[in-house]
């Protein structure tokens, strides 16, 4: 059986990278070069290209070229484990860009979700959030505001979920996760520097306590060649 052109592309391609003859971070050369090395035609050649960005082992920065990046961040979908931990357990260096902090009057959704009291007013952060230095997701948080009152803003945006451990020895133990696939819009494209209508997965997040009382909303949106779910059965 004859094996693709685009496909052997792929394969050495993808070998220069596992060998590290491509580091992390490096620009590949470009779509041209690349065809002309391989003695192919670009559409061809972008078959290659596209296939390793769906892998997760490169990628596309608008008006920059196409870098190399290690594989798909991946998420376990049994448990709950903060975006920190995750970059950490896969290697990474977390960080996050706080975009907005606001101390403010809950939406309805929000006051429903977590089970706040009268008059409560929550805490909602908009956060960007990298993977070595490459955006991962774009996140907005809430909680009650009564919870990380003795908080500092460094604190609660640097890792929310060992704050609380370390600090008032609270500990998540559970989530409700939905998941959907939605297109990026101009914004969201421009601070996760992807392409606008590029695919994103949104996730919606409902944490808990080991009383099993809601303490954290989250929405946030993943660019879905950088980042993946996996469940167990």
């Amino acid at each position: 059986m004859t094996i693709p052109v685009y496909i052997q592309i792929h394969n050495d391609m993808k070998q220069k990278i596992e060998n590290e003859k491509w580091l992390v971070g490096t620009k590949i050369p470009s779509e041209r070069k690349l065809a002309e090395h391989y003695d192919v035609s670009r559409m061809t050649l972008r078959q290659a290209v596209q296939a390793l960005i769906d892998e997760g082992l490169l990628r596309r920065e608008i008006g920059s070229g196409t870098f190399v990046t290690s594989k798909k961040v991946q998420e376990h979908m049994s448990g709950i484990s903060s975006f920190t931990d995750t970059m950490i357990s896969q290697g990474k260096t977390p960080s996050s860009k706080t975009l907005s902090y606001k101390i403010i009057e809950p939406t309805f959704k929000e006051a429903e979700v977590l089970e706040l009291a009268p008059n409560e007013r929550v805490l909602r952060m908009e956060r960007l959030r990298y993977g070595n230095q490459i955006p991962i997701c774009l996140e907005t948080t809430t909680v009650s505001a009564n919870l990380v009152k003795e908080m500092s803003q460094e604190d609660v945006t640097s890792s929310l979920y060992r704050s609380l451990e370390q600090q008032m020895g609270l500990i998540p133990v559970g989530a409700k996760q939905y998941i959907s696939a939605i297109l990026a819009s101009d914004p969201t494209a421009e601070l996760l520097k992807i392409k606008t209508g590029d695919p994103i997965l949104k996730l919606k997040q409902i944490s808990y306590f080991k009383n099993q009382k809601p303490f954290e909303f989250v929405e946030t949106q993943y660019v879905a060649e950088r980042f993946e779910f996996y469940l167990n059965q």
